[in-house]
C-alpha cells in the first residue's frame, strides 16, 4: 500500500511538474514571438513614415541594431531584424483578422494582455521553426508545416527534417497519401517543453547564458567525464577551450562538438564526435566550422585551425574522389 501511495504522489508531483514547465514554455515563446513581431512593425512603420532616399531603411535597421547589441548584447543582429520585419509582414494580416474578430476597439487601444491572448491563439511554435518558416515563399507549403509542426510538436529539427525531405511536394504530388502521412511518424523527433527554453533565441530574449550542459550528447559526455585521459591520448599541448561552441551562419546555427587549442602547434583543433559512418556531409561539415575558425576566431599570428572527426566506424569511400 506504502508502494502504491508513493506512485501516486510521484505521478501527481510529475503532472505539476510538466504542466508548470509547460506553462513557462507557452508564455516564454509567445512574449518572445509577440516581442519580435512588434519591434518588425515599429521597423516598418518608421521606414514608411521617414525619409524616401535610398539606402534609408538600411540605415535604421543598421543603426538599430547597433544600438540594441551595444544595450543588450547579441541577438539583434541586421539578420534578426530583417527576420522582424518579415515577420511581422507575413502574420500582421492574421494578428488583425484575430484582434477585430476578438474586439470591436482600435488595436491601438487593446491591452497588452488582449493582444498577447491574440499571440497565444495564432503562435504555436517557437521562433526558431518561423525562421525557417518564412524561408518558404509558397503561402500554402508554409501554412502546411506550421500546421504539422504545432499539431505534432515537432522539435525545430523535425520540422527541417520534413522540409528537407520535401514532404509537402510529396503528398501532393503522391495518390497514396497515407502512406506517406505514415512515414511522417518514422524517426519522428518529438522536443520535450524544456527544451523549447534551451534554444539560441530563446537564451539570447532572456539574456541566459548559453551552457553547453544544454546540448550533451552520450557519446560526448562518455568522453568529457573522462577528460584528462581523452587529452594525454591527443599527445602534448592540447588545451581544453569549451564544448558544444556555436557556430551562426546565415541565421542557421551550428555546434562544434569539442574545441581545443594546441600551445606547441599554436593553433585551434576543432573535434567533432560521429556515432555512425564518416559521410562526405560530415566532412563538408567540418570544413566549414574549419573556415569560421580561420576567419573569424583565429588571430593573425596563429597556424590554420585543425580539424578532426572521430567516428565510430570508418568509411573509405568518404575519402575517396
Amino acid at each position: 500500500m506504502k508502494s502504491m501511495n508513493n506512485d501516486k504522489l510521484f505521478l501527481s508531483v510529475r503532472e505539476l511538474i510538466e504542466n508548470a514547465r509547460n506553462y513557462v514554455v507557452r508564455n516564454v515563446n509567445t512574449a518572445m514571438l509577440y516581442t519580435n513581431y512588434t519591434i518588425g512593425q515599429m521597423i516598418v512603420e518608421e521606414e514608411q513614415n521617414g525619409n524616401t532616399r535610398a539606402g534609408y531603411a538600411e540605415t535604421i535597421v543598421k543603426n538599430l541594431s547597433i544600438s540594441l547589441t551595444a544595450e543588450y548584447g547579441k541577438g539583434f543582429s541586421q539578420r534578426n531584424l530583417d527576420y522582424y520585419k518579415r515577420f511581422y509582414l507575413l502574420y500582421r494580416e492574421r494578428i488583425a483578422q484575430t484582434l477585430f474578430a476578438q474586439s470591436d476597439s482600435p488595436v491601438s487601444q487593446l491591452s497588452e494582455r488582449a493582444l498577447l491572448a491574440a499571440f497565444a491563439d495564432n503562435f504555436k511554435i517557437g521562433w526558431s521553426h518561423y525562421i525557417l518558416l518564412m524561408k518558404i515563399d509558397q503561402a500554402e507549403e508554409r501554412t502546411y508545416y506550421e500546421s504539422e509542426a504545432a499539431t505534432a510538436n515537432w522539435s525545430y529539427r523535425e520540422l527541417e527534417r520534413q522540409y528537407n525531405s520535401s514532404l509537402f511536394e510529396r503528398l501532393m504530388l503522391s495518390r497514396d497519401k497515407k502512406s506517406v502521412k505514415e512515414d511522417i511518424d518514422k524517426g519522428t523527433i518529438i522536443e520535450p517543453a524544456i527544451d523549447a527554453l534551451k534554444t539560441p533565441f530563446v537564451l539570447e530574449f532572456l539574456s541566459l547564458k548559453e551552457d553547453s550542459r544544454y546540448s550533451e550528447n552520450d557519446l560526448e559526455t562518455a568522453i568529457i567525464n573522462k577528460l584528462e585521459h581523452f587529452m594525454l591520448e591527443l599527445g602534448k599541448g592540447f588545451l581544453f577551450e569549451g564544448r558544444q561552441r556555436r557556430i551562426t551562419l546565415e541565421g542557421d546555427h551550428f555546434w562544434v562538438d569539442l574545441v581545443f587549442y594546441n600551445r606547441l602547434l599554436d593553433c585551434f583543433v576543432l573535434i567533432d564526435l560521429k556515432i555512425g559512418k564518416l559521410t562526405h556531409q560530415d566532412i563538408g561539415q567540418m570544413q566549414m566550422y574549419v573556415n569560421y575558425y580561420d576567419r573569424k576566431v583565429k588571430r593573425s599570428h596563429e597556424k590554420p585551425t585543425i580539424g578532426i572527426i572521430l567516428c565510430k566506424e570508418d568509411n573509405k569511400v568518404a575519402f575517396n574522389g
